[in-house]
């Protein structure tokens, strides 16, 4: 495992308490994990993902990320209707150890409440809720 300051915590997203990552693209939320979780995780082998059309309350498990050391689900960061499915993490899990701010990046959201969005921590919070 990485020390704090080698992990990236980006300013332009929000997290939650669960190690989720969530950014503002438009009227949309790209949903992933944060950096922190995934070198937590270790090496990732697999991801199981919700359908898209589905939607999902704040808080409720999406999904799962299987590595080398455990399985781990995943939750809702804000309730909304899933959008879009990265596809890209049926063949290729590392992306989420590679890039999880980029391709790494998990479900795409149309939040029921875009001021939910607010309610997550920033970067100082999330930073101060990992010990960093």
């Amino acid at each position: 495992m990485k020390e704090i300051d080698a992990l990236k915590f980006p300013d332009n997203v929000r997290y939650s308490q669960d190690h989720e990552w969530a950014r503002e693209d438009g009227d949309i939320i790209t949903v992933g994990i944060s950096d922190f979780a995934q070198d937590q995780l270790g090496d990732v082998v697999f991801v199981e993902l919700p359908e898209t059309g589905g939607t999902l309350g704040k808080g409720q498990e999406f999904g799962t990320v299987e590595s080398v050391k455990a399985v781990s689900e995943l939750f809702m960061p804000l309730a909304g209707q899933v959008v879009e499915v990265n596809v890209a993490l049926e063949d290729g899990p590392e992306r989420v150890n590679n890039d999880p701010y980029g391709k790494g990046w998990m479900i795409k959201v149309r939040p029921d409440n875009p001021g939910d969005f607010d309610a997550l921590m920033d970067r100082e919070a999330y930073l101060a809720h990992v010990g960093g």
